[in-house]
């Protein structure tokens, strides 16, 4: 039983936060770590926070056990997520050695026009996590396949990202499969296709706006520095075998999602598949890869090592080059390291009941419904920023603030599309959440460098917050 005898103050509830801010900034300094930070020093940074939030829990008379209890349990709910990203390194290993990402890129430089790739990618990115119900999934498919497209067309990675993310992001929101939509429904008390068709008020005009800036970039962008498609398509002819058929693999993966199979098993089938299309389809490439005579025992080698360890494949172009390597599983080891260590940071921080403290100074700081709108949101970013998972941020402000939108009079429908509008698309934008840490390593590209081009996800708590300022089409429980 808890001894403690009185609740944690403002102040030190925000102190672990702060000082985990400070670290992290000082760590990613160029002239520091830069972009090694996520190599150790931000993991560090998290452990540190989280021993200074047990300082404080101590003090408030907080047991080692309870705090250690909770972030347990906090590890705990990342279990899946962590094997997800194992066997995405796996798939992207398997995926390369068969040529099904070189196919991709293959064809779709010859079908997309610089011009209009941008847009084309959230388009296509959200027609594929519309369909599939995830993010994840859809950015570790096509996604990773329209990165190496718009390097091979000149557009900064970045750039390219922020697209992919944003198109992701917009179909895992909007889908009637995705786990997301359903889980804030659920917490809510709403119908699902009711809490759908109440977030196309604020999405659409979010995705629209998102389409515009893409469509500026993407005219904008400078022909100078497009590379020469047709040299790029030789160079991955001349390394890989190209051919349509390869692309089923990547179809059959979308339709056991579809299909509601469990993503282990489906990301699992996708690699065993690239593995067996590798002995089939690149026998020539494993010929010419291996070393020794049997055939047999290197192409064993081969798929083994582009599944677990650091893989490239050599093309005649340096550009080719540096986008067809693979970390494998070994390449996401850091990334799960970051997301156990903000789970303990987000552990302690909850059994010390600061994030609550820090929810209700928010509730208490906004009057009005307006006020409840802004805590809701604000409290969502909040728990993805220091519980670092997206399904706490939608769980926990869904649970509390249910009661405070139902004394307002407003209905359920508001609230459920809040935590969606800021709980479900913002946990991309914190690089050690598991949705920002997991898309960041799967895309190559840094979570603060994509962050100024995900227009989808920062635009989206925004967009909520403009319409309960206005009182754009806010849903009462009774007739006013």
């Amino acid at each position: 039983m808890t001894k403690t005898t009185k609740k944690i103050g403002l102040f030190e509830s925000i102190f672990p936060i702060l000082f985990l801010l400070a670290l992290l900034t000082l760590n990613n300094l160029s002239s520091v770590f830069g972009e090694d930070g996520t190599s150790g020093p931000n993991q560090f940074a998290l452990l540190l926070a989280g021993a200074v939030a047990a300082a404080l829990g101590f003090k408030y008379g907080f047991s080692y056990q309870e705090m250690l209890q909770k972030v347990s349990q906090n590890i705990e709910s990342t279990t899946g997520a962590i094997l997800i990203l194992m066997f995405v390194g796996a798939l992207t290993g398997t995926w390369l050695l068969s040529g099904i990402i070189p196919t991709m890129v293959y064809y779709g430089l010859q079908l997309i026009n610089p011009k209009v790739f941008l847009v084309s990618t959230v388009i296509i990115t959200s027609l594929v996590s519309l369909i599939i119900g995830s993010s994840w999934s859809t950015t570790a498919t096509v996604g990773i396949a329209l990165i190496g497209i718009g390097k091979a067309l000149g557009f900064p990675p970045e750039m390219v990202a922020g697209a992919v993310i944003s198109g992701a992001y917009f179909g895992d929101k909007m889908s009637p499969l995705s786990d997301t939509t359903n889980l804030a429904s659920a917490v809510a008390g709403v119908d699902l296709y009711s809490h759908i068709r109440y977030m196309m008020y604020t999405t659409i005009p979010t995705l629209t706006v998102t389409l515009l800036v893409f469509i500026i970039l993407g005219l904008t962008h400078t022909q100078g520095e497009i590379h020469d498609t047709n040299q790029l398509l030789t160079d991955i002819k001349s390394t890989f075998y190209i051919s349509p058929v390869l692309l089923l693999v990547p179809a059959i993966v979308i339709y056991l999602i579809i299909k509601k199979t469990p993503p282990l098993i489906a990301l699992l089938s996708g690699v065993l598949l690239g593995g067996v299309s590798a002995l089939i389809f690149q026998s020539d490439l494993i010929a010419r890869l291996s070393v020794g005579e049997n055939f047999g025992v290197n192409a064993y080698k081969l798929i083994m090592k582009a599944i677990v360890w650091d893989f490239n494949i050599e093309t005649p172009n340096p550009l080719l080059n540096d986008l067809f390597s693979s970390g494998g599983m070994k390449g996401m080891l850091g990334t799960i390291w970051l997301i156990i260590s903000a789970m303990f940071f987000g552990g302690i921080m909850e059994a010390i009941g600061a994030l609550k403290r820090i929810s209700q100074a928010l509730l208490n700081a906004f009057k009005g419904h307006f006020g409840l709108f802004a805590s809701t949101d604000l409290t969502c970013i909040t728990f993805n920023a220091t519980a670092s998972d997206q399904y706490l941020a939608i769980v926990v402000p869904g649970k509390m603030y249910k009661q405070a939108f139902e004394d307002a009079g407003l209905a359920p429908q508001n609230l459920s599309r809040t935590l969606e509008d800021s709980g479900t698309v913002t946990s991309v934008l914190v690089p050690w959440n598991t949705g920002g840490a997991y898309n960041a390593k799967v895309l190559g590209v840094p979570t603060e460098s994509y962050i100024f081009y995900a227009v989808f996800n920062w635009l989206s708590p925004i967009m909520t917050l403009i319409f309960a300022y206005f009182k754009i089409k806010l849903k009462y429980l009774y007739k006013k």
